[in-house]
């Protein structure tokens, strides 16, 4: 019993639970919940940076090998791309098959849209890079370890940087202590907000979305994972903490600084996890490509436009690209969506109104394919690098309970 209460994933998914009746009994109360979910995501983004920087820096003046730098990057864009493209197959092959928007009414109960449309017409990939802090701190970061592998002083450096690198990640420890505040009031504003009621005419959307993105991690990220013969399930269980708290939150921030170190912990280089995981973060949006794609599909059936094999091939040419920027623009997902639907110009822009009540309680489901997909992504890179630890991997496997061990470390 005494183990159970010093566990984290109890804690966090009885505040999702705490959360999600708090929603439905009393919406007003739930709804003024908000800053809590809000405010501990803020307070985990300030660790992201300085994990960011640190990890990098010191894998690739560690790494000795530049060239291998570039080697790794290079085959990262390459994975990114070719899985994000099976997801976006996915997602229109399976709303072809169920058509989700078969029978639901177009009409959008007068809910705007005008911003999401501006943001899509003020798109550009130079605005995208001037916004995208992750990107920025990546590549400076990469400079920065770059220069200090050459440098003289290279171990002067290093030492104070491992020293930062242990106290932020003991920062970060604590910090997570606090996740199941933020996952009940996250969890809590979400249901006294738009309410379950909003999710049945649109359900058959929500339903096709969910399987699927499943069938997206338990089908293709377990293929790849197989290829070197790590089982998804372990990796899933040895992550459950991050997944509940991305779940609670409807943020993959919540959980990527902690997501970072268990890569580490379980076998994966610094180097590798330093330059995926962030890059990632921007270019392997594997749950919001999916979404897109469904959702792109979702409006042409529930308008009864009949979209011609050239037209979804145009669809999936635009999405191979503007899906890559969703986590650089303000409105995300509805701005990517909104310059889709502005692009083929068959499909009403006015139809994303339909999306705005259900697009929250989709978002967890985007949000935690996009994390395990850039976990998956990581592994396979460190493995085909020859940059993983398997000795690691069955001890962190076979020694799941990691909250234990940190209450341990942080409270004897």
């Amino acid at each position: 019993m005494r183990k159970i209460f010093s566990n984290l994933t109890f804690w966090v998914l009885s505040a999702i639970t705490a959360g999600a009746i708090l929603g439905s009994i009393n919406p007003n109360l739930a709804i003024e919940m908000k800053p809590l979910g809000s405010r501990f995501i803020d307070l985990v983004k300030l660790f992201i940076f300085p994990i960011i920087f640190l990890t990098i820096s010191l894998g690739i003046s560690g790494m000795g090998d530049l060239k291998k730098v570039g080697k790794v990057g290079g085959k990262a864009l390459i994975y990114f791309e070719v899985v994000t493209t099976f997801a976006l197959l996915a997602g229109i092959l399976v709303a072809n098959i169920i058509q989700p928007g078969k029978g639901v009414t177009g009409n959008s109960s007068g809910a705007s849209v005008e911003q999401y449309a501006a943001g899509a017409s003020e798109f550009s990939w130079i605005s995208f890079l001037k916004e995208n802090h992750t990107i920025q701190v990546l590549l400076f970061s990469i400079l920065f370890g770059i220069w200090l592998s050459k440098s003289r002083n290279r171990s002067f450096v290093t030492n104070y940087l491992n020293i930062a690198s242990k106290w932020v990640f003991k920062a970060l420890h604590f910090v997570m202590i606090l996740a199941p505040i933020g996952a009940f009031g996250g969890m809590a504003f979400t249901i006294g907000k738009y309410g379950i009621d909003t999710l049945l005419p649109l359900g058959k959307l929500m339903l096709s979305v969910y399987i699927t993105m499943a069938l997206f991690i338990f089908v293709i990220l377990n293929m790849i994972l197989n290829y070197y013969k790590i089982s998804i399930f372990s990796f899933l269980k040895y992550i459950r903490e991050e997944l509940l708290i991305v779940l609670g939150t409807s943020s993959s921030e919540a959980g990527l600084p902690s997501l970072m170190e268990k890569l580490e912990r379980m076998g994966c280089s610094k180097s590798v996890v330093g330059l995926v995981v962030p890059a990632g973060y921007s270019f392997n949006l594997d749950g919001t490509t999916i979404y897109l794609s469904m959702a792109t599909l979702f409006l042409a059936q529930v308008f009864d436009v009949q979209l011609s094999i050239e037209q979804i091939l145009t669809v999936i040419g635009i999405l191979m690209v503007t899906s890559k920027g969703a986590a650089g623009v303000t409105g995300s997902g509805f701005v990517v969506l909104a310059s889709t639907l502005s692009a083929i110009k068959v499909i009403p822009v006015e139809g994303l109104a339909l999306l705005l009540g259900v697009d929250r309680f989709m978002s967890e489901a985007r949000a935690i394919t996009n994390f395990i997909g850039n976990g998956v992504a990581t592994i396979w890179l460190a493995n085909n690098e020859n940059e993983f630890d398997r000795n690691k991997m069955n001890y962190a496997f076979g020694h799941l309970d990691e909250t234990e061990d940190i209450f341990k470390d942080n409270f004897s």
